[in-house]
């Protein structure tokens, strides 16, 4: 089993690839120490062909594999695509398209919530995976005979993983479900991410808009830092020393140094001066741009509330029904904004999630829909009253 460490070889490699329908793909890679991940193995099978691509081989040009993803002709199949494409967005500024994601099919398909790779191939592809070498060095060379075994094994089983969930989404008529999905997943848009938006990962109560502004300006410049520096957020800062900046907000350095959460003598390091300036450009930030900060409580109404677990216990009921993973239906805080507005702006209320339940989930809120049992099972079912009155 040998690695594809020339360009010219890869070349033929995709040249072949580029006549199939579909082809799987697969990433190993590593980002413990750095902020964006390292690119360590491709894999990808056909029918006639598989190959394992080493983007680490001296003089190697992955432009033809990059064509590939970018090839219309051609579906990729990948399980848990995200990351896979998050690389190829910043390798090469490209979204592979079309694609078919098999976790998110499996969970249209009612496998469960975010249904793991070993799991469907021991049900579809009826293979058993050896997973000891998941968590080994891929960025290590030589790569035992071991390790790419299993890497080739990713991408060989998923052909049979792709195929059976296939003709289940043609044979359940989900398939148009699923397209939503993809469209979302090859959307450039999903991979934007901006610095600005940092500050909404952290966990803090606040009490005031200054507070907001300080975690915002901080998150920000954590976000560039470590970019730049091609390492982790939490090597330039932990969160929860953003968040003991946000609500102290110091603006001296004898006050950062008060700070539990800095590390030691940061406060008097160039990261402490542009920590100080950060929260100064936070404080300086006028109120009234500002959203309402989350202090942690929930201003939920009673009515909504109860609402709420209506709709959560409606939402299992009907996707043990439809055989479908609730979490791709509606998460959590969806289900929330629907109890306390008919015209929330959330996922579960367009597309093939509103047709499912959406819809429902209104219905139960108008009084025009109960749970009940039927048959000795649970089920969402007609009001009384809309009963009699088509009886009548």
């Amino acid at each position: 089993m040998e690695l594809i460490t020339t360009t010219e070889s890869l070349a033929r490699l995709c040249t072949t690839l580029s006549d199939e329908t579909f082809i799987t793909v697969d990433t190993e890679f590593m980002r413990e120490s750095t902020y964006w991940p390292d690119l360590c193995l491709i894999q990808v099978a056909g029918q006639k062909v598989n190959g394992l691509i080493d983007p680490l081989a001296p003089g190697i040009d992955l432009k033809p594999f990059f064509a590939l993803m970018n090839d219309a002709r051609v579906l990729k199949v990948f399980h848990a695509a995200r990351q896979d494409i998050e690389i190829m967005v910043h390798r090469a500024g490209i979204v592979p398209h079309p694609v078919f994601d098999t976790q998110i099919a499996a969970m249209v398909c009612g496998f469960g919530d975010q249904v793991g790779y070993e799991a469907i191939v021991r049900r579809l592809a009826k293979a058993q995976i050896d997973k000891s070498s998941r968590f080994t060095d891929w960025s290590r060379r030589p790569l035992s005979d071991k390790q790419l075994a299993y890497a080739l094994a990713d991408v060989t089983h998923l052909r049979i993983v792709y195929e059976s969930l296939k003709q289940e989404l043609d044979r359940t008529g989900r398939e148009h479900w699923l397209r939503e999905e993809m469209d979302i997943l090859t959307n450039p848009a999903t991979y934007r991410t901006e610095p600005e938006d940092a500050w909404k990962r952290i966990k803090v109560r606040l009490r005031s808009k200054k507070q907001l502004g300080v975690l915002m300006e901080v998150a920000a410049w954590r976000e560039r830092e470590a970019r730049e520096k091609n390492v982790p957020r939490s090597r330039v800062l932990k969160d929860d020393a953003i968040a003991e900046i946000a609500v102290q907000s110091p603006q001296t350095r004898e006050a950062l140094n008060q700070l539990r959460a800095l590390p030691k003598g940061m406060a008097n390091s160039r990261l402490g001066d542009a920590v100080l300036k950060a929260v100064a450009a936070g404080l300086a930030i006028d109120g009234k741009s500002l959203p309402q900060p989350d202090d942690g409580r929930d201003d939920m109404s009673e009515a909504a509330q109860a609402a709420a677990e209506v709709l959560k216990l409606a939402l299992k009921v009907v996707c043990e029904q439809e055989g479908i993973a609730p979490k791709l239906v509606a998460s959590s805080s969806d289900i929330d904004a629907v109890a306390e507005s008919d015209a929330a702006d959330v996922p579960l209320l367009h597309g093939w999630r509103r047709e499912l339940f959406g819809e429902t989930a209104l219905a139960l809120k108008r009084g025009e829909a109960v749970i009940g049992f039927d048959n000795g099972r649970v089920r969402v079912l007609p009001a009384l009253q809309d009963v009699k009155a088509a009886a009548e």
